[in-house]
């Protein structure tokens, strides 16, 4: 079975809004819907830490560190293929995305052409909408925006009593 984990940043201003990647190479170029991410990656359980993972996989994609704030576990999310991801959350109010140098891969391009081209990892990230998140997110990580928003509403329902 195939695990990752990630970093899902939010902040709240004045709606909430969540940090999501366009995913880079040729496939996806010209696709909007589905074809974000929360920035994540493959990691082996039990020689690497969950949390250890997302956060290292955050620098490989994005060329920059994930913010220090403490991290919730949001939960662990299974795709239709079989592959799970556990995502991570912290509040990422304030959080720069000055010096971004995203990560690449090589890919046979075009298709059985025998050449190799690099590619990004990701070509863009974007503060967005809850809403807007899960129309713009693949299918297996929408049920990731539902636990942020739950979870985002249960502390604000602690903080109000």
């Amino acid at each position: 079975m195939i695990t990752s984990a990630g970093i899902l940043l939010y902040r709240i201003a004045p709606e909430s809004q969540v940090l999501i990647a366009h995913m880079g190479g040729p496939f996806w170029a010209s696709k909007d819907a589905g074809a974000w991410s929360i920035p994540k990656g493959e990691f082996a359980e039990g020689e690497e830490g969950a949390l250890d993972a997302a956060r290292r996989e955050f620098r490989e994609e994005l060329g920059i560190d994930a913010p220090e704030p403490p991290y919730a576990e949001l939960g662990t999310f299974a795709y239709a293929s079989g592959k799970r991801v556990t995502v991570f959350v912290a509040d990422g109010t304030g959080f720069s995305l000055d010096g971004l140098e995203f990560g690449e891969f090589e890919l046979e391009w075009p298709p059985r052409s025998g050449k190799t081209a690099r590619f990004p990892e990701v070509d863009r990230v974007e503060w967005v909408s809850l809403d807007a998140a899960r129309e713009r997110v693949v299918k297996g990580q929408r049920p990731a925006i539902d636990a942020l928003e739950r979870h985002l509403a249960d502390a604000a329902a602690d903080a109000s009593t």
